[in-house]
């Protein structure tokens, strides 16, 4: 931890402040539209996923004023389209596309991210990058999900859990869809909503019309639409039609669709030309219409009312949505349908009729009863259009506007920098042996023992930490030291990390990382502790330890020991060895910056890790120390660049995720961990040292908002009453466990946060 004067802590003002508990849930009403990113195929492209994504935008932006839609259409390379009314195009088959959306909707600050997913859309090998895709969006991510396999293939597999994984909210379109993404893809059904495919709101009954405008007049119209293609089952429909036109003679069946656009590129039109061979061989060519056309929504609806019966003969009984079904119930159509998933689900309760699939007789039977029995044809189509009540696109529009507003981050708390946080989840993952690393929920978890790098940061906190009796203060003091003293390997020259729970200790030598924060947490104990046996101790070990540390190669080992080499400089002016290792450590950092550098990249190295402000504050620290300019100012930049990095559109901490690590030049949001807010507020404090400049300040606000909701999911991690903080920040949420690590982080962030309010203060 950076130097706090105990000067700065002594005294504050009395100041109330709001103390929740961290189980309080809220769902705080936007005062603004909601933004959403929508993605997916888009109209002109001829596909039932661009109709729908289409249908989305224009229903909201017709029906909800509160949300606001930026469309992100999904183009096809090989064959690209002119799209209106869009914010930007993604090629579904270049990566470095996804990479660009998703900077583009990362900086436009949108408040959800709508997702449309189904395998064929996102590029090759069933569209596994929108896997990548995904991880990269800082926003909440609500999915559709237009297919749920059932019997998936491994890729298809991992792919549609990977996304569950992603998101926030998940619609899907039946019943049966929802319980598979909870039973076979691991989805939460607390974020599962189902949401029937909306419809259009027309008047019933306009048959007569419509059948004149389309010179059908006196016919009894049965009627397909779709892209044609193997599946759909229309064989079946024309192999009835022989037993129908001999019952009735005047209907005539319209298969409206272009064929689709896959089976064209290979196949021609072969399929439609064996359609219609087959018609000719069954003397119904006359009785059958064929509208070769792919319609838009306002004709389709029109030559949908002019239908009577309504039928979709599809083998495959496991598609889960059909627009054009929802459409022809929606108009009042007796609606003739084998059972696949949507159809079991919108025609059930008598509202249409199910037969079996590949069964031209039962096709037959039922269209020629329907036409026998013109009351009861009427009563179906009645039925058919009350059930389409439930769907149409105003209360598509109400059910989607609350799901994208179930999604949206709420705003953060109100984050008291006064206000004492609370001892009691600190000490209550310690023991007599040290702090225990991990906790399920809030019960330490003993399995995974202890480790030194969680005992001496605590250690770092009861140096600083106020309203504690000096008694209940050195108690612990002692505890924390004794392990590190413990942790010491005279034989090996280095520290050790873990510790099981029995004592026993893992390994003999730690990571490199580890032995250098135990050297910063030396030098600041030698410092700022308030008793001076314990500085007296932390001096006499450091000056041992130290010497042995020269082979340390790990930049951000390097970076804690100029760290506390710069501490003891405080405490000890002159400090021989001190100086010695903050030259060092200075050198060192001053290379790796010079070899990694690039315009777009000031950075020590070509990946970005944990507690990365560490690397330009030890630089900072290294120049104050030394007075050597030239590093202070080379910290002072990279830490400016880093803390950019860490930062939204919208001013908002985002520090690095974990998922970036080892990735070159690039960085993802999630997972976020409280140690990176911590060393943004901490390596401030130190920038502020060196040039007073508001930025700093205003940094370190944001990450310690980040603590209290002012994060991408508005999640309230830290709780004032105990101390406690949760594990970090997940594409879904609060990871709810709360280490020692991520309760430390928090605490110590409120004491560099509270010394830097008092500098600041005091600069007025």
């Amino acid at each position: 931890m950076t130097h706090v004067s105990r000067d700065l802590l002594a005294s504050r003002p009395a100041q109330a402040t709001e103390i929740r508990a961290i189980f309080d849930e809220r769902a705080d009403a936007p005062l603004r539209p909601i933004r959403v990113a929508l993605i997916g195929t888009y109209t002109p492209r001829k596909c039932g996923i661009a109709t729908f994504t289409t249908d989305i935008a224009e229903k909201l932006r017709e029906f909800r004023a509160d949300v606001d839609v930026e469309v992100y259409a999904l183009d096809d390379a090989d064959a690209p389209l002119t799209y209106e009314g869009v914010t930007d195009t993604i090629l579904g088959s270049d990566p470095e596309t996804f990479a660009r959306a998703a900077r583009a909707i990362n900086e436009s600050a949108v408040d959800a991210v709508w997702l449309q997913h189904e395998y064929g859309i996102y590029g090759d090998d069933d569209g596994i990058a929108v896997c990548d895709f995904v991880d990269r969006l800082a926003a909440p991510l609500i999915l559709t999900c237009h297919t749920v396999l059932a019997e998936p293939s491994d890729r298809q597999r991992a792919i549609l859990r990977h996304l569950v994984t992603r998101a926030s909210r998940i619609m899907v379109m039946s019943r049966h869809s929802r319980d598979l993404l909870s039973r076979e893809y691991g989805a939460n059904p607390e974020i599962l909503e189902v949401i029937e495919h909306g419809a259009p709101d027309r008047p019933f009954g306009r048959q007569a019309e419509f059948k004149s405008r389309f010179g059908l007049t006196d016919r009894k119209v049965l009627m397909t639409f779709g892209l044609l293609g193997p599946g759909k089952g229309l064989e079946r429909a024309i192999e009835a039609l022989p037993a129908i036109v001999k019952n009735h003679p005047e209907a005539i069946y319209r298969i409206v669709g272009a064929t689709h656009p896959n089976l064209v590129a290979s196949q021609g039109e072969a399929y439609r030309e064996g359609l219609m061979d087959l018609a000719e061989r069954l003397g119904v060519s006359e009785h059958i219409q064929w509208d070769n056309r792919f319609l838009d929504t306002d004709e389709l609806l029109d030559q949908l009312e002019a239908c009577d019966i309504y039928i979709t003969p599809y083998a495959n009984l496991q598609q889960s949505t059909s627009g054009t079904l929802s459409y022809a119930v929606a108009l009042g159509k007796a609606v003739i349908s084998t059972r696949y998933l949507h159809a079991c689900e919108l025609l059930g309760d008598n509202v249409g009729c199910l037969i079996e699939p590949g069964s031209h007789e039962e096709i037959a039977r039922s269209v020629i009863n329907l036409l026998d029995n013109p009351a009861d044809l009427s009563a179906m189509q009645r039925r058919a259009y009350d059930r389409g009540r439930e769907t149409i696109w105003p209360r598509f529009a109400e059910a989607t506007a609350k799901l994208a507003a179930a999604a949206v981050a709420p705003a953060p708390r109100r984050a008291s920098l006064t206000a004492t946080p609370g001892l009691s989840g600190v000490l209550a993952m310690c023991d007599s042996t040290g702090m225990l690393q991990h906790a399920i929920g809030i019960v330490p978890d003993r399995r995974h023992g202890y480790c030194l790098d969680d005992n001496v940061r605590a250690l770092m906190l009861m140096n600083v930490a106020e309203g504690l009796h000096p008694t209940e203060r050195m108690r612990w003091s002692m505890i924390y030291a004794s392990f590190i003293q413990d942790a010491w390997n005279p034989e090996a020259q280095r520290f050790r990390n873990f510790m099981r729970f029995d004592r026993s200790w893992c390994e003999d030598i730690g990571s490199d990382d580890s032995n250098g924060r135990a050297i910063w947490t030396l030098g600041q104990t030698a410092l700022c502790a308030p008793d001076e046996n314990m500085r007296e101790w932390a001096r006499n070990l450091y000056e041992h330890v130290l010497p042995q540390m020269s082979g340390i190669g790990s930049p951000r080992a390097v970076a804690f020991e100029v760290l506390g080499a710069a501490a003891m400089l405080r405490s000890v002016p002159g400090h021989a060895m001190s100086l010695e290792a903050v030259a060092r450590g200075g050198d060192l950092l001053e290379r790796l910056l010079g070899g990694e550098r690039r315009p777009d990249w000031a950075w020590f190295e070509a990946v970005l890790g944990y507690d990365n402000p560490r690397l330009p504050q030890a630089m900072i620290e290294a120049g104050l120390a030394l007075g050597r300019d030239d590093w202070t100012a080379s910290g002072l930049e990279t830490l400016e660049w880093i803390c950019r990095s860490q930062q939204s559109s919208t001013g908002q901490f985002r520090p690095i995720g974990s998922e970036s690590f080892g990735k070159e030049h690039t960085f993802l949001p999630f997972d976020q961990q409280p140690l990176e807010a911590q060393a943004a507020i901490e390596a401030a404090l130190t920038a502020h040292n060196a040039s007073e400049a508001a930025f700093w300040y205003e940094h370190a606000s944001a990450a310690w908002s980040w603590f209290f909701g002012g994060n991408d999911r508005g999640v309230q991690l830290a709780d004032m009453a105990t101390g406690r903080c949760r594990d970090g920040v997940t594409p879904r949420g609060a990871n709810r466990n709360c280490g020692a690590e991520s309760i430390l982080a928090f605490q110590l962030s409120h004491y560099a946060m509270l010394a830097l309010y008092r500098m600041t203060a005091e600069s007025r």
